[in-house]
């Protein structure tokens, strides 16, 4: 019953999300699946390669240790993706807002409630836009999807509130009825620091200040017990963020936002995109990426761009909470994690 009702909503929240983004506008586009960019630069990436299985055969590059992917399929290291966005901007600076949705891949080994391999990302970029701007589509987006889920499957959400997750419905109702609480990072720690503070025992990672990034605990604290609604975090510690996202003009934060939900913690991820060519190349050295394997991105800032920002939606973390189910595994057909590749 279960995997059944999860099932039909997942593809009622699917259906939702192509309706909501044609009314707004936007042009759906499909984004490479295989790529030599790392977009988070996190190196948790699935090698892409045809080189023979057995070691000895493998090409060595010129210090005899190392594998020479120039020999490789496509000439160089290539790797599943692990988001679509850098892609998606190349289309939202010649055709306007764009939105892609589709598989993205993370060699995360996890074995937590909230991870997968293999999973789903709604990626919306929208041209012309700050960060304002995002947070704006981001809360018309999931108050229309879970709206529309609600109206078409409200047999399954009967068979949530009553077995799975008894208070579902009046989170939902919230959701839908209530504006999204907005509120800088800043201010998001000192409360969290004022609320620990009464008793760190009860927490197990007690020790925040601002440039931590925030443990799942401190996310649902915010949104369950202090605002009991889904809640904007924005203007994050550069020194936690992407290297694409957007300086501020105080030289501490840029221009991000997370949505926190009840339940699920983080379910957005998001940011106005530093459109600034010199800002973008310095930010890139820090984070030790190449500017060769960039060139292109660099190019849209070198000839021409126009302030955009977008955002990142886990559809299968989407789809637990709009469940109520707590585990992953269940919000997707065939669940791939670290040691599970079954079918």
């Amino acid at each position: 019953n279960l995997i059944g009702a999860v099932s039909r909503v997942r593809s009622t929240l699917a259906q939702a999300t192509h309706a909501f983004f044609a009314q707004e506008g936007f042009n759906y586009v499909q984004t490479p699946l295989i790529t030599a960019s790392d977009c988070e630069g996190a190196g948790e990436m699935f090698r892409v390669s045809t080189l023979p299985d057995k070691v000895s055969a493998m090409p060595k590059g010129e210090d005899g240790d190392s594998v020479d992917f120039a020999e490789d399929f496509f000439g160089k290291p290539a790797f599943l993706t692990v988001s679509g966005q850098l892609a998606a901007e190349t289309y939202a600076c010649a055709l306007g807002s764009v939105y892609t949705f589709g598989p993205t891949f993370r060699a995360e080994n996890s074995q937590t409630q909230r991870h997968l391999a293999e999973f789903h990302m709604i990626e919306p970029e929208i041209a012309f836009a700050e960060l304002t701007d995002v947070m704006d589509n981001a809360e018309r987006y999931v108050k229309y999807v879970v709206r529309e889920a609600r109206e078409r499957c409200a047999a399954d959400f009967e068979f949530f509130g009553n077995f799975v997750d008894k208070e579902l419905p009046a989170r939902l109702d919230v959701l839908v009825n209530e504006p999204f609480e907005r509120v800088p990072y800043g201010k998001a720690i000192e409360l969290l620091q004022a609320e620990i503070a009464k008793d760190k025992s009860k927490w197990e990672f007690p020790d925040v200040e601002f440039g931590t990034d925030m443990a799942s605990e401190h996310e649902r604290w915010l949104t369950e017990k202090h605002f009991k609604k889904p809640v904007f975090v924005f203007n994050y510690p550069r020194e936690i963020k992407s290297f694409y996202m957007r300086d501020n003009e105080d030289g501490k934060t840029v221009a991000a936002m997370d949505l926190l939900v009840p339940g699920v913690g983080e379910l957005i991820g998001g940011s106005q995109r530093e459109e600034r060519l010199e800002e973008l190349t310095a930010k890139m050295k820090e984070s030790g990426l190449s500017e060769e394997d960039y060139w292109w991105y660099l190019d849209l800032r070198r000839y021409g761009t126009v302030p955009h920002g977008g955002y990142g939606l886990g559809f299968e973390r989407l789809v637990c909470y709009v469940t109520g189910t707590s585990n992953i595994r269940d919000a997707i057909a065939f669940p791939r994690f670290p040691g599970g590749g079954e079918f």
